[in-house]
């Protein structure tokens, strides 16, 4: 195969690779084991951070607030209130009077008639505190007209974390995983703490931005470092027991939102976790496959030795070669995965199933107030039903590949979303609903684990952050997707299910890497899962080959057998 390469980079191939390396010493020992866990467990304040609006903005019920020159003839407040709910507000049912209007009053308190003038709410609001004591709804008056403002700020959070998936990701490719994910955790932890704070609608979008690039590097980069820490063998396993932090940060968030009624108190209590991993992360070995991909061998040399030593294992002091030096002159970006065809396909390919999957994730994670059983309840059933879809994803893509199963969860999710469409609120739609929750979280697991296993190691990172780029396009339309259920109530889980098909059946022509070794370089990346054609007399694989010749004087060409390729 012939591949065209700019005549000032110089490329210079270590004689062993970090998975043989791995084989010798254990692919997932004791020490990456111990680090492993450290990195999963900035996993809660992902989770804390992406769903928290369910409870920072739970809809707690509201009505017109009443003249304060009004009489009331009971002698407590909670006598006026009810009499108030009684007699004094519009009702939509008139057989059942405290079944209010929130948003219309009478125009005028006195004589109050059934012929009385109705208008919008002409001064403040007044709230339900029997769930919530205070949240964003009331602090900012995100009601009635306004209702559609949080899932404004939740797309505005989402679009937050499409920006973080380009910029932290491209971060971490050039300055380091560790050095990031640090600074990454700080900001997270700092801007959360300060949202507790603020005291308008305006800041706290822009401050839940911020916190939304943050919280989506650490999650990218935090994942990537799992899956580059371990060899081949255990790939698929710490590309999703990871995610399993995440579920279980899902339950403790549902916990923390039960126990901590006041939006800003919880705010609090949701931040500093973060603040207190910022302090242990220094003390984490980078990652050694992107020390590698930079030509710093001596540096992962050392990160390798630790691992050996704590496996008890012995291995030559210079496992990548005595005299290997790797220098790259130029700097990968995310253009470089769309110059050659068969890489641009595969991020065409995955960026729509993300778009897709995450879309589907976050629709159903953010309507379980809907289903008919109480809110908490419900939120963390969300939340412990991604457990044995993980575990799932696990078993499953190591027996039967990765893109069989992934189409296979998706097309089955779809159908959850439109078997619901035909089931009243209640147990029985609880249970559909957490079908299809269970396979979408599957389908998160895998494609997680599959898209990092597409990309060649100098942009693995950038194409998780491209890929996840398209996903959060996914979350950003989703809070707006639900909003859409007043036009048809089914709307949003009838759009959900179309969309799943065409991405179940799309994902069918990525390339299957169930027990392939992840790409190196940028030709491997290229080369691999390129149809190829065998020759009837010797039984070789030859791939087809283009060769543009147009530009030979400005450009030199490589010749890059990848069967066997030598320093």
């Amino acid at each position: 195969m012939f591949f065209r390469l700019s005549s000032t980079e110089k490329i210079v191939f270590p004689e062993m690779k970090l998975d043989d390396v791995l084989a010798t010493i254990g692919e997932f020992g004791p020490y990456q084991l111990w680090v492993y866990h450290w990195y999963c467990m900035l996993n809660f304040s992902v989770a804390f951070h992406h769903l928290g609006q369910v409870f920072l903005g739970g809809v707690s019920d509201h009505w017109c607030a009443i003249p304060e020159n009004t009489n009331c003839s009971d002698s407590t407040n909670y006598g006026c209130q009810y009499q108030h709910f009684s007699f004094k507000i519009p009702a939509d049912d008139l057989s059942t009077s405290i079944n209010e209007s929130n948003c219309i009053q009478y125009v005028s308190y006195v004589n109050i008639t059934e012929d009385t003038p109705l208008i919008e709410c002409a001064n403040s609001y007044e709230f339900d505190h029997s769930r919530y004591t205070s949240t964003i709804q009331e602090d900012f008056t995100l009601v009635c007209k306004g209702k559609t403002k949080v899932a404004f700020a939740q797309s505005i959070y989402f679009f937050g974390l499409l920006v973080g998936s380009v910029v932290m990701g491209s971060v971490a490719d050039r300055i380091g995983r560790k050095p990031t994910l640090i600074i990454c955790a700080v900001m997270q932890s700092s801007f959360g703490l300060a949202l507790s704070f603020i005291q308008s609608f305006t800041a706290y979008c822009i401050l839940r931005f911020i916190i939304a690039t943050a919280t989506i590097g650490i999650y990218l980069i935090s994942f990537v470092m799992a899956t580059e820490l371990v060899g081949l063998k255990w790939r698929n396993v710490a590309g999703n027991v990871m995610p399993i932090y995440w579920s279980l940060g899902i339950m403790v968030l549902a916990l923390f939102g039960y126990l901590v009624r006041d939006w800003r108190k919880l705010q609090i209590v949701l931040s500093v976790p973060t603040g207190v991993a910022a302090l242990y992360m220094p003390f984490l070995p980078e990652s050694a496959r992107w020390l590698l991909s930079q030509g710093e061998v001596t540096k992962a040399e050392k990160i390798v030795h630790k691992f050996a030593r704590a496996s008890k294992v012995t291995i030559a002091e210079h496992p990548f070669g005595d005299k290997i030096q790797m220098k790259k002159e130029r700097k990968y970006t995310a253009l470089d995965l769309f110059r050659t065809p068969n890489l641009r396909k595969k991020t065409i390919n995955v960026m729509y199933n993300w778009f897709v999957v995450v879309m589907v994730f976050y629709g159903l994670s953010l309507s379980t107030d809907g289903l008919g059983i109480d809110p908490y309840i419900a939120f963390m059933l969300s939340g412990l039903v991604e457990i044995p879809a993980r575990i799932f994803s696990i078993f499953s893509i190591d027996r039967f590949g990765r893109r069989p199963m992934l189409a296979i969860v998706i097309l089955s999710g779809g159908a959850c979303c439109l078997i619901t469409v035909f089931i009243e609120p209640g147990m029985y739609r609880v249970m559909v609903a957490m079908g299809g929750k269970f396979s979408f979280t599957a389908a998160f697991g895998i494609v997680y684990v599959y898209s990092a296993e597409l990309f060649p190691t100098p942009l693995r990172t950038t194409a998780m952050g491209l890929a996840s780029m398209a996903g959060r396009m996914g979350s950003i339309i989703s809070p707006m997707a639900l909003v859409i259920s007043e036009i048809w109530k089914p709307l949003p889980l009838v759009l959900f299910s179309s969309l799943s098909v065409t991405a179940g059946l799309l994902g069918l022509l990525l390339p299957e890497t169930k027990g392939i070794s992840l790409p190196e370089t940028i030709e491997e990346g290229e080369h691999f899962g390129k149809k190829t054609k065998r020759s009837k007399s010797s039984g070789y694989s030859h791939e087809l080959q283009t060769r543009d010749d147009k530009n030979e004087d400005e450009e030199t060409e490589i010749q890059l057998p990848f069967d066997d390729m030598k320093t």
